[in-house]
């Protein structure tokens, strides 16, 4: 899968999705032919790599075609025919084992994924919409459906959609999607360069949820797209804090992306921390947040 664009108003921050990288998932899944493509073979020269996955294919297609392939085997194909660049058939067969087995939501998301990485964005949030019509506080799916929005120049769509399921989960006690979806939207908040809204809701939700660090970390990254590079090392370390024993790799990650080696060793901020951006992140967000 090619890396999705950045948005405006990203900066050169880096980008971290604060909840589960459902998408990242799918991004996985549907790169994983292409590194079939590249490494199944070991050393051999290219085209006959290539050779022998076409053969394997129309193995595989012609068990399809009779209605004789297992699940196991239309997956292996599907990787086949991405490790092979036919998107348009990869496509196809994706949406026949999405329509054959419902109960594999992550099936559906994939197929939103690579209709969106052949720029079919239409197609892409039709199939979000089935996912969202029978789950609608799916997170996987409302953040790939905030996505596509987003990069279409939607951006108040997208924030009407995650306002909406936010509220709707958060009149149910106890329920966990709450501060999941309520970070996503305080995330596309900031995206979107609303950034008293977006640090309103970290604070509402780190208040709601005291022991989980990743409200304080929405927050510190806020802090430091403003320039704030102190206010965010000391969040930063507000999150450290709340499980010292339990090791945050969130945590390490921004903190190596803003050169910050005593915070990642667990010694606290620097003293005299680096102005200096960070460099442009090309990777999700999952997180995303590209296809089951």
């Amino acid at each position: 899968m090619s890396a999705r664009p950045s948005t405006p108003a990203v900066g050169s921050r880096p980008r971290v999705w604060l909840v589960v990288g459902g998408a990242l998932l799918t991004a996985v899944s549907l790169t994983a032919g292409w590194w079939l493509g590249q490494h199944s073979l070991g050393g051999r020269p290219v085209d006959r790599s290539r050779l022998e996955l076409e053969k394997q294919a129309i193995l595989l297609r012609a068990d399809v075609s009779r209605g004789q392939a297992s699940e196991g085997q239309q997956q292996r194909l599907l990787q086949l025919l991405l490790a092979l660049d036919d998107k348009t058939e990869a496509t196809a067969l994706l949406e026949r084992m999405a329509d054959q087995q419902p109960e594999r939501w992550s099936l559906r998301l994939m197929l939103a994924e690579l209709r969106r990485d052949q720029k079919d964005l239409s197609g892409a949030e039709r199939e979000v919409r089935q996912l969202l019509n029978l789950s609608p506080e799916r997170i996987e799916a409302l953040q790939l459906m905030a996505l596509l929005q987003l990069e279409q120049d939607r951006g108040p769509e997208a924030e009407a959609l995650l306002t909406k399921a936010y509220r709707q989960a958060s009149r149910q006690k106890a329920n966990a999607n709450a501060l999941q979806i309520g970070l996503l939207l305080a995330d596309l908040q900031q995206r979107r360069g609303q950034f008293k809204a977006a640090d309103d809701l970290y604070k509402q939700l780190g208040a709601a949820h005291p022991e989980d660090p990743r409200p304080l970390l929405g927050q510190a990254m806020l802090r430091q797209q403003q320039g704030k590079t102190r206010e965010a090392l000391e969040l930063l370390d507000r999150a450290r804090r709340l499980k010292p024993n339990q090791p945050d790799t969130r945590l390490d990650e921004v903190a190596a992306a803003w050169g910050l080696e005593p915070l990642r060793r667990g010694q606290g901020a620097a003293t005299e921390p680096s102005p200096a951006p960070p460099p442009a992140s090309g990777g999700q967000e999952p997180p995303a947040p590209r296809d089951p």
